[in-house]
């Protein structure tokens, strides 16, 4: 349907006298709404006034061709929603004759932007209970407006935190893995480097051996030095014999010659 699920519309517009001599009013309010998917209600209203436009689809349309904007449907229904809310949106009103202070005519003059086709929307003044509501209608709207604003703010303040949340989350998860990594790495390396050196000492055993061998034959070559006689006790034995030996030939070579003059 046309205005199924249509969003309300509020908004400033600028107020113009079409009488310079008026004296000035205080801020107005606009605020479009669809009460059905067949109809918008307009309401301006300065708290102290109200005015309304209610537009049928059959008055759009007639709208539409006053206009003369060609296209589809949705193209026009577009271009007379993007005007309403639209920056340059005027009142345009006409004081009483009367008296400057009062109102007898007004309207909104509404274009999508500068150089665009002008869309003229005739206004009627409410009075009394009516006008009442309107007023209170205005501000309850309003109400509800900001409050589904705010909820919406704070769902999107909510969901950026989240995924801020997630993101650092993840970031940190990922530091966390690349230092975990680089620990083992260094880890490893550390225990190959340790085990290298002490399996090279433990799986060496010619060269301990050749170290061994040396240091013992070293010492005992020092001792064999130092004293001969504890280093060969064969070698001393027998030169004991032979030195016994000696001394009893001797003995006998003596007693053959007999005494000496």
């Amino acid at each position: 349907m046309a205005f199924e699920g249509f969003d309300p519309i509020f908004s400033k517009p600028k107020v113009e006298w079409t009488c310079r001599s008026s004296s000035p009013l205080c801020p107005f309010f606009v605020h479009v709404y669809a009460p059905d998917s067949s109809h918008l209600v307009i309401h301006v209203t300065n708290i102290c006034e109200a005015w309304e436009a209610r537009l049928s689809l059959s008055m759009l349309e007639d709208i539409r061709d006053i206009v003369g904007i060609g296209g589809s449907w949705s193209e026009f229904a577009n271009y007379f929603i993007t005007s309403l809310k639209s920056q340059d949106l005027k009142l345009v009103l006409e004081a009483n004759s009367n008296s400057d202070a009062s109102v007898s005519h007004a309207k909104l003059v509404a274009q999508k932007s500068k150089g665009m086709p002008l869309i003229t929307i005739p206004l009627t003044k409410l009075v009394d209970s009516t006008a009442t509501e309107v007023k209170l209608n205005f501000c309850s709207s309003l109400f509800d407006a900001f409050k589904m604003k705010s909820m919406e703010c704070s769902l999107v303040k909510e969901q950026e935190h989240s995924a801020r949340t997630n993101m650092l989350a993840s970031e940190k998860e990922r530091i966390e893995t690349i230092q975990l990594k680089q620990r083992q790495k260094f880890q490893k390396i550390s225990d190959l480097d340790n085990g290298v050196s002490t399996e090279g000492l433990q799986n060496s055993p010619g060269k301990g051996s050749v170290f061994v061998d040396k240091v013992s034959s070293g010492s005992k070559r020092r001792d064999a030095g130092s004293n001969s006689l504890l280093s060969f006790p064969s070698f001393n034995k027998k030169a004991a014999r032979d030195g016994g030996s000696t001394k009893v030939k001797n003995r006998k070579d003596q007693s053959k010659r007999g005494p000496l003059a």
